[in-house]
């Protein structure tokens, strides 16, 4: 996770650079400020996987010496189908509507976020401590 980590921390130099050619070529604040966040974006992000990547065991992809076997094996559990990510959509994009057209339509919306949100994290949940 060394490459993606220095590859982010990378980015939030260059925007960094970036900002301050901005900021003193144009003096307009909203393009400063959105390069400044994406400053901060990007350096959070490499923090992050810098720290994470640590504490982890080194994988196969980190190894320089690495065949391809080493990177066999299962990778975790994908969901084969799920209409909850569908149903998770569309009540956002109630939600949304819903901003625009009145604050009862948004609230409708917003409950069926939750509820569509608590669908989709306890989908293969079968009883207590069950994976």
């Amino acid at each position: 996770m060394r490459v993606e980590g220095w590859l982010f921390l990378g980015c939030a130099i260059f925007f960094g650079v970036a900002d301050i050619f901005y900021w003193y070529l144009s003096h307009e604040p909203t393009g400063a400020t959105a390069l400044a966040l994406a400053v901060g974006l990007a350096f959070l992000i490499g923090f992050y996987v810098l720290f994470t990547g640590r504490r982890l065991p080194q994988r196969p992809e980190d190894d320089p010496d690495g065949e391809i076997e080493h990177g066999t094996g299962e990778l975790g559990f994908f969901s084969p189908h799920s209409w909850w990510p569908l149903f998770v959509g569309l009540s956002g994009a109630l939600a949304a509507i819903g901003v625009a057209v009145g604050w009862w339509l948004f609230l409708i919306g917003l409950l069926a976020v939750v509820l569509s949100v608590i669908g989709f994290v306890f989908e293969y949940y079968r009883g207590h401590f069950a994976h």
